[in-house]
């Protein structure tokens, strides 16, 4: 569980983001809490930050400089100078009990920014399935007192999630969420995951796939449906270690942003009361096996059927909430299209 220190933003003077994300690392593994040679990716940390990948890049190169972290023969860095001879330590960096300080910058306060980012991502995943809205910037910076700002900021993150669109003529929009939207993500998925798997398997750290295939069958033989959070947490793990692994950079950003609009739709649906999907862990697991074993053909045609599979599946979702009434209660700053 990350601990967050709240400080004032009056008390301090406003810092560059990246600035703030460097001593955050560096603080972390001064305390021990970022072990030498952990893998430091920029996704993960920018995630749990919540700021721009582009910053982390700026604060891992700064931290470079200094020989805090290093580059080595794969993807991220690692904590610690360089040396040929330490081995990678593969770790999803949300499951430490991080110091984190509250980020300052010249745009926002980000005390508000983050209650008010939770709040309106909240507010949009649960009426994504009940067709299209408009939010009103004007509305939304009065509903929580703030600046437009601050809301387009919030907007322009949650855009880069894909829960938000924006018009040719400057409006924001929410969904919808259609069965046809969820086809074209999966289509594209299995254009490009098949053949990041291909490539990747030469790189995989198959001590660390391993033991997240031990995970996953242990959480396959849990009884109860699986919560939302643990499937995004074996599932995101997954394919970190075995799709993002490949070495072609363009590959994995096409990868990412297509995930991301998707997974926001799938956690619109998880919000509305439905569970993490079990067969999918368990398919992501025998894909996983494969792997391990070098059988990258078998592993990729394996993986090709789980895509077709888990569109199904997702549209199967999609059609039962499609049969429940329109929340009685929506958001103010939300507007019918």
């Amino acid at each position: 569980m990350t601990r967050i220190a709240m400080t004032s933003s009056q008390s301090l003077p406003r810092t560059p983001l990246y600035l703030s994300a460097a001593e955050t690392i560096r603080a972390n593994i001064k305390a021990g809490i970022l072990m030498r040679g952990l893998v430091l990716l920029e996704g993960p940390i920018a995630e749990l930050l919540k700021i721009s990948r582009s910053s982390v890049k700026r604060a891992l190169a700064l931290l470079e400089e200094d020989g805090t972290v290093s580059r080595f023969d794969g993807r991220g860095y690692l904590v610690g100078p360089p040396d040929a001879g330490i081995t990678p330590v593969r770790t999803d960096i949300k499951t430490l009990d991080l110091l984190v300080e509250e980020a300052h910058d010249e745009s926002l306060n980000r005390p508000n920014w983050r209650r008010i980012h939770d709040q309106v991502e909240s507010d949009v995943s649960s009426c994504l399935v009940f067709g299209q809205y408009r939010i009103v910037e004007n509305d939304l910076a009065a509903y929580f007192d703030v600046s437009r700002t601050v809301i387009r900021d919030v907007l322009g993150r949650l855009q880069e999630r894909g829960l938000v669109t924006k018009s040719s003529t400057s409006r924001w929009l929410v969904g919808p969420l259609t069965a046809q939207s969820i086809k074209d993500k999966f289509e594209l998925r299995a254009i490009l995951e098949v053949a990041a798997l291909r490539s990747a398997a030469p790189f995989v750290d198959k001590i660390a796939l391993e033991r997240l295939c031990k995970k996953m069958e242990e959480t396959e033989r849990e009884a109860g449906p699986i919560k939302a959070a643990r499937w995004f947490e074996l599932v995101n793990a997954f394919i970190d270690l075995a799709i993002l692994s490949t070495p072609n950079r363009d590959l994995r950003t096409l990868i990412s942003n297509n995930l991301k609009t998707l997974q926001a739709s799938q956690k619109a649906l998880f919000n509305l009361g439905l569970s993490g999907d079990s067969l999918s862990i368990r398919e992501i697991r025998m894909i996983g096996e494969l792997l391990i074993v070098d059988a990258t053909q078998s592993a990729a045609e394996l993986l090709e059927n789980h895509l077709s599979k888990s569109r199904d599946r997702t549209i199967a979702q999609l059609k039962i909430v499609a049969v429940l009434p329109q929340p009685g209660h929506l958001a103010p700053y939300l507007i019918p299209a």
